[in-house]
């Protein structure tokens, strides 16, 4: 078994994490993943309102009795989500673990901690790490450039930014973007990490509610087949490389803003990549962790598989190379 700061902080048997994914953080595979010994968060705004999330929270405690948490993204908008709304959901729901991401979460902490929750924040930069320690959270999930979804505008890959933030952190990292497997934990592991957050990995496992073809897709693609697109809009997401990331890179090279692009990019094509399994719906987070995945297994099975082959790697391979 591997003990870390997190496994003792968060009280999981396992250092692997099951990040917030819209639309795919759903009590079946929240509940496999905890029940495999790791740590699983429902995705609050996948779900369309405060009391649907309760249902969720209580679906998912009906699959498993192990510890798991709840994603709240906090992200500016015309017409933003009720977020304390959410989080009271979440507080009155008995919830013990939080995930936070996006904007600054400190208005939302004095009602967290006085709840007993703890509290994860996701950052892309050491220096908001930094700030999260300082307003007190509980500990960070620091994403590396080659992560999906956002990695923030530096372009830090998680070899430097890893140790970088670990080197100034006193509370337990969680190493993500490009985690897939036993080698991936043990590196993090020697970089100063707690642990490691994986989604795309999780995406590719037999409990994840997506569609087959986009499993199979997964598969299929290497490191090579993802997009960065909103890049001239600050606002960097690593997502598929498919038709219509693609169409999204080259009206962006020819000077398009995001008015050029909103429809392709909305939210409910990309659902429909998930659901129907049309591969060009829309677009879809992927990291560049694709090509490190070979199969579909069971969240069991991948748990299992990785906690068994970290201990060797460590215990038989690196110790065999000290003189």
């Amino acid at each position: 078994m591997l003990r870390t700061r997190f496994t003792e902080t968060f009280g999981i048997e396992h250092p692997i994490v099951q990040g917030g994914m819209m639309h795919v953080g759903r009590a079946q595979l929240v509940a496999a993943v905890a029940n495999a010994g790791g740590l699983g968060f429902i995705t609050a705004l996948t779900q369309p309102t405060p009391d649907d999330l309760r249902r969720e929270i209580e679906r998912t405690r009906e699959l498993t009795d192990k510890p798991f948490g709840v994603n709240v993204t906090i992200l500016p908008s015309i017409n933003p989500p009720p977020y304390e709304e959410y989080a009271q959901a979440i507080i009155e729901s008995g919830v013990k673990i939080v995930e936070t991401a996006g904007s600054n979460p400190e208005p939302f902490l004095p009602h967290y901690k006085a709840a007993g929750i703890k509290v994860l924040h996701k950052c892309t930069s050491v220096r908001h790490a930094v700030k999260a320690q300082k307003i007190g959270v509980d500990g960070v999930s620091i994403d590396g450039f080659e992560c999906a979804g956002h990695p923030g505008e530096d372009d830090v890959p998680g070899l430097v930014l890893i140790p970088a933030a670990t080197k100034v952190l006193d509370i337990p990292v969680i190493a993500s973007g490009g985690f897939a497997d036993a080698r991936g934990l043990v590196a993090a592991l020697a970089l100063g990490a707690d642990g490691v957050n994986m989604g795309t990995r999780f995406l590719c496992t037999q409990e994840s509610q997506i569609h087959q073809k986009v499993k199979e897709q997964i598969v299929a693609h290497t490191e090579r087949d993802t997009q960065l697109i909103f890049r001239t809009m600050n606002n960097t997401a690593r997502v598929a490389n498919n038709e219509i990331s693609r169409k999204v890179v080259e009206i962006e090279a020819a000077g398009g803003v995001f008015e050029d692009v909103k429809d392709l990019v909305a939210g409910a094509r990309g659902r429909r990549v998930f659901d129907e399994g049309d591969l060009d719906a829309g677009i879809w987070s992927a990291g560049q962790v694709q090509g490190l995945i070979d199969d579909i297994p069971s969240c069991g099975e991948l748990i299992s598989r990785i906690v068994n082959e970290a201990e060797t790697l460590i215990n038989s391979r690196l110790g065999s190379m000290v003189a």
